[in-house]
């Protein structure tokens, strides 16, 4: 019989999905003042995957790749997703969104994302908010699963998310010491 034990800490990370630059920036300083100081934001990455957002948020979309300092347990996820959303409706302009906050956490063997629809893949978590396991660090890499996103499973997002790993890792060990 297996006994149950608390698993480590999970880095925080939070893609943002954005237009208008001076918007991205308000949502990062609110994202910081939620969760902290950032150890890592990626330069703006085009997203040019779908259309499905243009409507709405108009066009050309990009993203920026944010991740936390602080550690997090990886139950906190439900709560940050329901903070994250409350950043997207405080930014809402004439009944339009103008950022997609999608908060993650990163573990050594996963990307998992929070995500407000059930699916097949996806387990339900607490408060309506479920958790899908995005990426699977296998072969000394992070790999695309069959329900990855297109944008996720792009090398730029695995670059990231590797390099992030190993920033990761590290600051386990020495919080381990």
């Amino acid at each position: 019989m297996g006994k149950p034990a608390l698993p480590q800490e999970v880095m925080l990370f939070s893609s943002i999905l954005y237009h208008d630059e001076s918007l991205a920036h308000k949502a990062v300083d609110a994202l910081k003042a939620l969760f902290g100081e950032i150890s890592y934001e990626s330069g703006p990455i085009p997203f040019d995957y779908t259309s499905y957002y243009h409507k709405e948020m108009g066009s050309p979309l990009f993203r920026i790749l944010i991740a936390f300092s602080k550690l997090v347990p990886r139950n906190s996820l439900p709560g940050i997703k329901r903070a994250t959303n409350t950043i997207e409706e405080d930014m809402v302009i004439d009944g339009r969104r103008t950022i997609n906050l999608d908060p993650g956490i990163l573990s050594l063997e996963n990307i998992c994302l929070a995500t407000t629809k059930p699916y097949s893949h996806r387990i339900y978590l607490d408060e309506g908010i479920w958790a899908e396991v995005t990426l699977m660090y296998q072969k000394d890499a992070y790999q695309a699963l069959p329900w990855t996103y297109p944008d996720y499973a792009s090398q730029d997002l695995i670059g990231i998310f590797n390099e992030l790993r190993g920033i990761y890792k590290e600051r386990s060990r020495c919080r381990a010491a």
